[in-house]
Parts: structure tokens; sequence; C-alpha cells
């Protein structure tokens, strides 16, 4: 190496070729190192012309051994411990440009494919919490028996839901979106993401997800008693949830809502919070589902403002509504209907056919202006439910409503943490003494 370095930078062309003898190692390859001053390129056969290239004359002898430590590693054996580091540092050099360039090719032809596969790319730490969740989709298939109408279990704005089971015996809830659905990458990847960081007995658990042959799919825990508004709004099944498991799913709900604003390390706002998004297990405890609409805030973040408004009308709180400003507040108002709808059976929007009330929460305010509150209950339920708990409830009512094609009120509804005057002083209520209950 010294001696060809000697000639290229001696000769007319800068350049040189020589031929030399290998000893010092048992194996060797190729190799090629690129500089901005020069490049040197070694080989185990001749990848020149030699007849272009004159011959080189009898190299001189090797200079004297460099005088050096016996434990350093750079002294060979035989002397040429210089010469070989030299050899070793080129060999190690090329080895590291071929491996960098062979990533950055490989980088790109993946960032190429990805784009024309719409598929998506994860930010940040979400890669290392959703890899080990990917499914593959002959899999999700074979489970669902090919998306069988007979394992369709649901069908919601974004798809179907199908019921799966897997060759180990695990049931599963398949949730399959539509290629023409709202919900696009944006909304998938973001429903993964919060899903896979959640962990808690009232929200549903993702178990896993497939982006094959454009499919977006989402595997979820098989919940066998579906949604919440199945049993609320049917007549036949109402009777089922008396009051004890009404009250066991509104607390159920709260836990879970806790969760997602206070206890777990993200704070995430659902933002689509409804009874059809309340899965029922085998024991009738709920879990809330369907994340696609969340959102996580920072750490000090307490409010955020959009231009997109998603959710479900009658469960928005106003200022979302009305401002596009959400957060924790904006869940615990869908919360508050979502109470409302479980103790009365109703849905809020069973009223808008009548002249009388807009809404549910309109009707509750008017039962608890006029000191009959207990008349908002469920009637299959009214005979048989603990009057207290039920009052301790329906005092969740905020101020008096004010939605659309009514007034703005003068301050935020949601705001303010003062009591407002009410006509309602109940008495005992099931030996229990409640007096000077007004909403808050």
């Amino acid at each position: 190496m010294n001696q060809v370095a000697v000639e290229a930078a001696s000769s007319t062309r800068k350049f040189s070729a020589i031929k030399a003898n290998w000893t010092a190692f048992q194996t060797l390859t190729g190799g090629r190192c690129l500089w901005p001053s020069c490049s040197v390129r070694y080989e185990l056969y001749v990848f020149y012309n030699q007849t272009a290239i004159r011959t080189s004359p009898p190299p001189p002898p090797p200079p004297p051994p460099l005088l050096l430590p016996a434990s350093n590693p750079l002294v060979s054996r035989t002397g040429k411990g210089v010469n070989s580091n030299v050899l070793a540092i080129a060999i190690v050099m090329s080895i590291i440009v071929a491996v960098l360039l062979f990533i950055a090719g490989y980088c790109f032809a993946k960032r190429e494919k990805k784009s024309d596969d719409s598929a998506l790319t994860f930010d940040g730490d979400d890669i290392t919490t959703i890899e080990s969740l990917q499914l593959d989709y002959r899999t999700i298939q074979a489970a669902t028996n090919d998306y069988s109408e007979n394992n369709q279990i649901g069908r919601g704005g974004f798809g179907e839901v199908y019921k799966g089971t897997f060759l180990n015996g695990t049931e599963v809830a398949v949730k399959r979106l539509s290629k023409s659905s709202g919900q696009g990458d944006i909304e998938f990847k973001n429903e993964v993401v919060v899903v896979a960081k959640l962990q808690h007995k009232n929200l549903v658990r993702l178990l896993g997800f497939s982006i094959e042959q454009e499919e977006r799919i989402l595997v979820y825990e098989y919940v066998p008693n579906k949604s919440l508004d199945c049993f609320l709004f049917d007549r036949a099944k109402q009777s089922q949830l008396d009051w004890s498991r009404r009250y066991k799913i509104i607390g159920g709900i709260a836990r879970g809502i806790l969760y997602l604003h206070q206890d777990s390390r993200l704070t995430v706002i659902h933002r689509d919070l409804k009874a059809s998004n309340i899965l029922l297990d085998a024991d009738m405890n709920p879990k809330v589902a369907d994340f696609g609409m969340a959102r996580i805030f920072g750490m000090d973040q307490t409010q955020e403002n959009t231009s997109r408004i998603v959710g479900t009308y009658g469960y928005m709180s106003p200022e979302y509504a009305m401002r596009g400003q959400f957060s924790v507040k904006s869940d615990v108002y869908s919360f508050g209907v979502l109470v409302l709808e479980i103790i009365s059976g109703k849905k809020n929007n069973s009223f808008y056919e009548t002249d009388s009330v807009p809404d549910l929460i309109t009707y509750a305010w008017k039962l608890w202006s006029n000191g009959t509150a207990l008349d908002l209950v469920d009637p299959t339920i009214v005979d048989n439910c603990q009057k207290s708990e039920v009052v301790r409830c329906i005092h969740i009512v905020p101020w008096q409503p004010g939605f659309f094609g009514q007034s703005r009120p003068k301050k935020d509804l949601l705001d303010s943490d003062q009591s407002t005057t009410s006509k309602s002083v109940l008495g005992s209520v099931d030996d229990a003494s409640i007096t000077e209950l007004y909403p808050r």
C-alpha cells in the first residue's frame, strides 16, 4: 500500500497499480475505499489492463519495524503491524461505506413501496409498540371464515365487525374498515397507537392489526354481549338491565374515562362516547371502545381547538360543537348524556320529533327544576331501583342547557364550578335524607 501510494503521487497520471502476495491472513475479500482526494481498490483478481500499466520496479526493502510496546495490538508477529493496521482500516471503512449505501437504498425502496401501497409509517416509539401486534392477514381471514355474513356481529360508519376464532381457540372481534369509509390512514394509525398503549379493565383491549392487500383490520378481544345500546334501547331486552346492573355500568364507564383522563401515562380525549361505543362482556361489565377519533394531549395541555368536528351530535358539548374546543370536559359532558340515557332508557335524539323539549338533557333539566326528577327513570326499573343512587346520578345535570337555536349562555357552561338556584328540594328518598340538591 505504501509503495503504490508513493508511485501514484509521483506519477503524472496520479495513478498506479501493483500486484503483491498476501499471506497475513488466511482469507481476504475485495474492497474499495473512496475519499475526496483518492480512490483505492483491491481485489483477488486482476481488475485493470496490465498492458496499459508499466511494469513496476522491484519493491524497495521494507522499512525497519516500528518499535512499539509488545502489548500494542497494532504490532503483528511478523513486524508488519503498521501496514496491516492501514489495510485493516481500509477494509473496515469500505465495509462501513457498503453497509451505509445498502441501508440507504433499502430505506428508499421501502419508502417508495409504502407510498405506492398507501401504507402507514409510524414515527417515534410508536413502531416499537405496534410491531408486535401486527398479524398476518390470512390468519385473520381464516378466523372469520373469509368475513362470512354469518360471523358479522356489527356494522358501523367505518365498516363491519366480525366474530373470529383463531386456531388456538381465542375468540376475537375483527373490525374491518370499509375502503370507502371516512376513517383513513390517520384515524387507523391513531386507533392502533392509542389503544395499544392503554390497559384497563373498562377499556376494550386491542390484540392486533393488519395492513395488507389494501385492507385495514383491527383485532380486539371478543365481548359477547355486544354494545350497551343493544340492550338499553331494545324494549325486549331492557328488562335484562335492572338498576343494579345499570349502576354498575355507569361506575365502570366512569372508571374507564378516569383512566383515560388521569391515570394512564397518556391523557386521552375519546371524543365519541356514546351507548354504541360501550361494549358489555359476559358479566355485563362495560368496556369503552372505538378510539378512532381519540386525541392524545401533551403533559401540560388542557384544551385544544379544531376545525374538524367529529363525533355524534347530541353527545357533543356546546363549546366543542359550536367552537371546536375540546378537553377532558368534553368527554365528561358526553358521559353525562350517556348516564341520562342509562337511567331513562331513552335515546337523546328520541325527543327531536316532539315540540315539548328538544333533547334528553333539556327534558331532565325540566324534571329536576319541577322537583320531579324521578319521572326520568325507565318505567321497567322505577319500582326496583335505589332512588338515592338514581338521584345521585341525575345530579350530574349541568347548568340549564344552551344549544343550537337557543341564545348562547353568558358563560361557558362547563367552566363554572358554582351551583345554581333550583326549585328542587327533595326530601327523604328511600330512607336517605337528601336536601338542597342543586344541579351542577
